[in-house]
């Protein structure tokens, strides 16, 4: 009796073996900074993120949420929703001390907000 061949799809694996890994890491960086830049959340002084100082952080943090049209939450909300998207979309690529001082940030914002 003849063997009939099988019809099965390629694992996934399989199916993922042609592809490079660094274009599926350049779309996540690219979606990220899409999001930084146009999300509904709140629009964003130029390089709040990089200031040195927590309270400088927030304090930016809460002009840019109050300032903001497109926010559809609070304003405590949006701008403490951002600071946390950006805390972990930065994942490794964040120094510790950095890590620090934009944790630092979240609560300072609390503190700007009048939250406990």
């Amino acid at each position: 009796m003849a063997k009939i061949p099988s019809r099965r799809r390629p694992s996934a694996a399989a199916s993922q073996a042609g592809k490079s890994r660094p274009a599926a890491a350049k779309r996540g960086a690219r979606w990220s900074k899409r999001v930084m830049k146009t999300s509904d959340a709140l629009d964003l002084e130029p390089g709040v993120f990089t200031k040195r100082s927590p309270r400088a952080i927030a304090l930016s943090l809460k002009r840019s949420a109050e300032a903001s049209r497109r926010r559809k939450a609070e304003p405590f909300r949006s701008a403490m929703s951002m600071l946390s998207f950006h805390i972990n979309r930065s994942g490794k690529g964040l120094s510790p001390e950095r890590r620090r001082v934009l944790n630092e940030a979240k609560q300072e914002l609390r503190a700007v907000f009048g939250r406990s």
